[in-house]
């Protein structure tokens, strides 16, 4: 279902919002700029004052005062050559000096004099080992890091960050449940809120730095419980320059190491790159544009083996075999797009628009699909369209003094079906139930059609601001962020098939029947902060404060124990809005040296998250509930709840830092969470007896872990970087729906407090680079961690996940080759992943043997015996060529 009218007047809001946004004097960009201080100094080390400071190519940059400090804020993330210069003085230029995003890059200059002479001297900066004036973990990913890593996606990235755990394709950071990360592109949200995941993909063409903070983190952050992933994207440059990557590969995998044959198929990955950058006719205006396509298919193949020509008869239907044309299980065509306009009105002021698009067009290839194997048309295809864009004013008042305000559309549509129209005659002619027989093929699907039909569909507007202030030892600042958000999701028409008509029957808009039509809801969210970060002598101290406001805009039961207000003789019960939620969170953290190359930081803070708005809202009409009656034990599923609280994290953690050497440092972190009011369910029993199931706020869990991260660069041409996080993770339920399940199981439904599905005790992340400027570039990926749990069936209560699963470890690979220096540095790279063709990486087991290779009862499990989709994916290797940019 697509909301039309809705999107029209978002687009007309976002339009005047925009044009509000001009009028304004504007701001920095929260998540995308860096701050540069230091000191100038001449040779005796004493402070020399007037000093010019600016960023070579940029117009930024500042003087030094009486004490030979200069500051300069207002930095787009990126690499920078710094140039200082002085009556009396040898001019000196620092190259290649990075400044991170939200941060502070601390650089002292010495000056030499000279008499006569004006000669300039050249600095190569290195970037620190070990920052020791950070109060939280933060892991930056520069854009020379990604180039040279096995990766292709921002998620390739964020899985290789210490205290990431995957389960069941999701990420889990430090034990916390799946969709508790703010995903923010240029210090922004991009976060869909029907599921709290990232609504745009990013290819690691358009990411000029990425930043991971686990654990505790800054005031400005919210809607998150675990961890911020924030996305610095490129941006366009003054001379023109273009880059572009193409590779293709397949899967290898020795024969008998799955239960499927190897078939070698050239062309299964693709991928083709292109970005163009540059100066446009109108003055003081730069652009980028960057697109990808991408085709990845399965390593597994099917076909069609029977056609269903005639149903007149629904006990006989005329059955034909196909033409054997085999095609991949499953595939994901995928076309990414970057497009920046950058224009600067006059110096400190400048405009920018941006857009990230995304199509993507999915078959999935898991354990459902595979028994579809001979009937590749029953099943659906996944389509994604998604658009992140938006406008940006900013406005530097004065050296010390900047603001922002931005306006952006986070548009995300998904279908989820094998037919756009319900209507189409093609389900009726080859309709289910799907045609099975355990004893032919393993139980493979021959013919039929999954009739679900699944569509969700998000428009929402974030407008955003956020003003600094630098003051002698202080950096001050605050900001607000308004989401008003319009969400549609549901089945646009079900097909059910009940064994005595010739086609399906269909449902549009049936609540009554349990056929609902797609609704829309339309949920505010907001935020503001404030926040100051102390610089006294050798402590820094970060502290802030969040206020967060939900308001879900809809109504709910007054009376749980009359929720459609029809029960007779029972209290008047109307309906109601659902309460607004608003809430306070402090945040403090404190960083204080204890020598020259070690310091120790603390944090602390509250943070809040509201659930997935598919839970809350998510079969919430409860009318249904008028028809529960004691007697009847029909089950009406759990019921949503959008008037549940925000789930709420408390967060400890401590740590040390130590620079061993000029290439060697040590990062050491010990944490704590304490989880409450997470998304659980209860019962509940109405005035007739009768009871259903509820979404609420009963679940809790606590993680307790440390992680160690040794980090070396240099000398020469190795870089190494180690972490290890040992962790444990525990609660009283891993999934929402858990304590209905356990009542709809007849099992105990009181809370215990066991192991999430996704605790994991050992991870361990190793990566070696080898690198010879303009030569070649070997880097590898090691992962190794523990089994996570499972729960071994018994005929006996034993208590979930009590049993673990096998260790496994996963290698990737890339290695690249300069091939000549032309007006384009052209390099041939290729790359491996899954090296060492892992079959499991903690994924599927028999819960008979806690093994993924065999099962106890090998005649029942046949079926999944012969299922290759079980095992993690073969290995994968790519050949390509790779050119990068160079000023023409």
């Amino acid at each position: 279902m697509r909301p039309a009218p809705a999107m029209g007047r978002i687009a007309s809001v976002a339009a005047l919002a925009t044009l509000a946004a001009c009028a304004l004097a504007s701001a920095a960009r929260a998540g995308t700029v860096g701050k540069l201080t230091g000191l100038v100094l001449d040779a005796k080390k004493q402070p020399l004052a007037g000093a010019n400071v600016i960023l070579v190519g940029v117009p930024l940059g500042a003087a030094s005062g009486i004490d030979g400090r200069y500051t300069i804020l207002n930095i787009p993330a990126g690499t920078y050559s710094v140039k200082v210069s002085l009556i009396g003085y040898n001019p000196t230029t620092i190259q290649n000096l990075a400044i991170p995003a939200d941060r502070t890059t601390t650089q002292d200059v010495t000056l030499a004099e000279t008499a006569i002479e004006m000669k300039e001297v050249v600095v190569s900066a290195k970037r620190p080992i070990v920052e020791l004036g950070l109060t939280s973990n933060v892991a930056t990913i520069t854009r020379d890091q990604i180039t040279t890593l096995p990766v292709q996606e921002l998620s390739d990235i964020v899985q290789l960050q210490a205290g990431v755990v995957e389960s069941n394709g999701d990420a889990h950071f430090r034990g916390g449940r799946a969709g508790e990360v703010q995903y923010q592109v240029d210090g922004i949200s991009v976060n869909n809120p029907f599921d709290n995941k990232s609504s745009v993909r990013l290819d690691r063409s358009v990411l000029e730095e990425v930043q991971v903070i686990s654990g505790t983190f800054d005031a400005e952050y919210g809607q998150a419980m675990s961890s911020v992933v924030n996305s610095v994207l490129r941006r366009g440059t003054e001379k023109f320059t273009s880059s572009g990557e193409v590779y293709g590969g397949d899967y290898f995998y020795p024969g008998g190491s799955r239960p499927v044959d190897y078939e070698r198929r050239p062309g299964s990955l693709q991928n083709y790159q292109l970005t163009v950058s540059g100066p446009t006719p109108l003055p003081r205006t730069v652009y980028l544009l960057s697109g990808r396509y991408g085709r990845t298919n399965s390593p597994y193949e099917g076909q069609k083996r029977l056609v269903v020509f005639d149903r007149t008869n629904p006990d006989t239907p005329v059955v034909r075999p196909a033409p054997v044309e085999t095609e991949p299980i499953g595939y994901t065509h995928e076309w990414l797009g970057l497009g920046k306009l950058s224009f600067r009105l006059r110096p400190g002021m400048d405009l920018s628009y941006s857009a990230v698009l995304n199509g993507i067009e999915t078959r999935r290839d898991g354990t459902n699909e595979w028994g579809f194997r001979y009937d590749l048309d029953g099943l659906p295809t996944q389509r994604t369209y998604s658009a992140v864009h938006g406008f940006e004013w900013t406005h530097t008042l004065d050296p010390k003094t900047f603001y922002r305000v931005s306006v952006r559309q986070n548009y995300f549509d998904y279908r989820d079906m094998v037919y756009d129209d319900a209507n189409d005659p093609r389900y009726d002619l080859d309709m289910t139930p799907p045609l099975t027989n355990p004893n032919i093929l393993n139980g493979a699907t021959l013919w039929g059609v999954t009739d679900n039909r699944f569509a969700q569909n998000t428009n929402a507007l974030v407008f955003a601001g956020s003003i600094s202030r630098q003051f002698k030892s202080h950096s001050l600042k605050g900001g607000f962020d308004w989401e008003p958000t319009h969400v549609t999701f549901g089945h646009p028409g079900w097909l059910q098939w009940d064994g005595n008509t010739l086609h399906f029957r269909r449902y549009f808009d049936d609540p009554a029947l349990g056929f609902p039509a797609p609704a829309m809801y339309k949920p505010v969210i907001g935020s503001a902060y404030v926040q100051d970060e102390l610089e006294w002598n050798d402590l820094r101290l970060r502290a802030g404060l969040r206020f967060e406001y939900f308001n879900p805009k809809t109504l709910v039961p007054s009376d749980p124990k009359n929720p459609n207000n029809d029960i007779p003789g029972a209290p008047e019960a109307p309906p109601v809005p659902a309460t607004r939620k608003m809430t306070l969170a402090p945040r403090i953290g404190v960083s204080y040296p204890v020598g020259p190359r070690s310091s120790l930081f603390f944090a602390y803070g509250h943070f809040y998250q509201m659930p997935q708005l598919s839970q809350m809202f998510a079969n919430a009409d409860y009318s249904l509930a008028g028809q529960i009656q004691a007697s009847s034990g029909k089950d009406y599923g759990t019921f949503g709840n959008p008037d549940v609280n925000p789930e709420r994290t408390f967060q400890y953690q401590m740590g040390y830092k130590q620079q061993l050497s000029d290439f060697l440092g040590l990062d050491l972190t010990v944490f704590y969470k304490d989880i409450r009011g997470l998304l659980g369910s209860e019962i509940i029993t109405t005035y007739t007896d009768a009871q259903y199931k509820r979404l609420n706020n009963g679940d809790f869990g606590n993680v307790i872990g440390s992680t160690i991260v040794f980090d070396q660069r240099g000398p020469g041409i190795v870089s190494t970087s180690i972490d290890y996080t040992w962790q444990i993770a525990k609660g009283n339920s891993s999934d929402p729906y858990e304590t209905a399940g356990r009542v709809d199981a007849g099992e105990d439904p009181r809370p215990r407090n066991q192991y999430f599905d996704w605790d994991q005790r050992h991870t361990l992340n190793v990566s070696v680079t080898l690198f010879r400027p303009g030569s070649f570039n070997v880097s590898g990926v090691f992962r190794a961690q523990s089994g996570q749990p499972y729960t071994p069936p018994s005929q006996f209560l034993i208590e979930t996940n009590s049993g673990r699963k096998p260790n496994s470890f996963l290698m990737d690979l890339r290695s690249e080759k300069t091939l000549g220096r032309v007006s384009r540095a052209l390099t041939a790279f290729a790359t491996v992943n899954n090296l060492f063709d892992t079959r499991f990486w903690n994924g599927f087991v028999f819960p008979n043997s806690g093994s993924p290779f065999y099962s106890s009862t090998g005649t029942v499990d046949r079926a999944t015996l012969a299922n290759p989709t079980r095992y993690f994916g073969p290995r994968r290797i790519v050949i390509g060529l790779r050119w990068e940019p160079r000023s023409s």
